[in-house]
């Protein structure tokens, strides 16, 4: 604040009363005494500070605590579904996008999305930009790519037998199936060196 012959500023007084550690009687009898030209302001901060203060200490209503309870579990579902698997929820345009990040074909997206590659021979650099990509870990997109492949044509089909994965194949021919371009397939295999 403002000291001696230069008059105290309205918005330094009560910034300084709001930041005061103890709002009680005698903090706000002292200002008023100091700076009696801003009693009112001063009075009505006060009762709004007091009144935060109330409300912040009082308990939650039972319907209050179960909205929040409802949302905690959703938002913990989300994030136990999205920690499984960080390919399981990918929509086609989410898959156009994070293979234009890559700069590989959809296709291979896919295939490490059906568990078609042998992750051991992705080069560590490109597993951490696809993670990057999906916005996790690269232990997280590791260790999903690890797990058995997944099959969304299992689920449905027409055939006299159930459709299978496929075996996997390394990043190389991966890429070869692709029709990545040798140039572009040497920076992406050489990116892990």
């Amino acid at each position: 604040m403002t000291s001696g012959a230069s008059k105290p500023v309205r918005e330094d007084v009560l910034d300084a009363f709001a930041v005061e550690p103890v709002h009680d009687r005698p903090t706000l009898e002292r200002y008023l005494r100091d700076y009696p030209q801003f009693a009112s302001e001063l009075v009505e901060l006060s009762r709004e500070v007091s009144r935060v203060i109330e409300h912040d200490e009082s308990p939650l209503a039972a319907r209050d605590e179960a909205l929040i309870e409802e949302a905690w579990h959703t938002y913990s579902a989300l994030e136990t579904k999205s920690a499984k698997d960080p390919l399981a929820d990918l929509s086609v345009p989410d898959l156009r996008e994070v293979a234009q990040t890559l700069g590989v074909p959809r296709q291979v997206i896919t295939a490490f999305r059906e568990r078609r590659v042998k992750v051991e021979t992705v080069p560590k650099s490109f597993l951490a930009a696809f993670a990057r990509a999906l916005s996790c870990s690269t232990d997280l997109l590791a260790k999903a790519l690890s797990s058995p492949p997944v099959s969304v044509l299992a689920r449905s089909y027409k055939a006299d037998a159930k459709p299978s994965a496929g075996s996997a194949v390394s990043f190389e021919q991966l890429l070869i199936d692709a029709g990545v371009p040798e140039t572009r397939r040497t920076e992406l295999l050489d990116e892990g060196a």
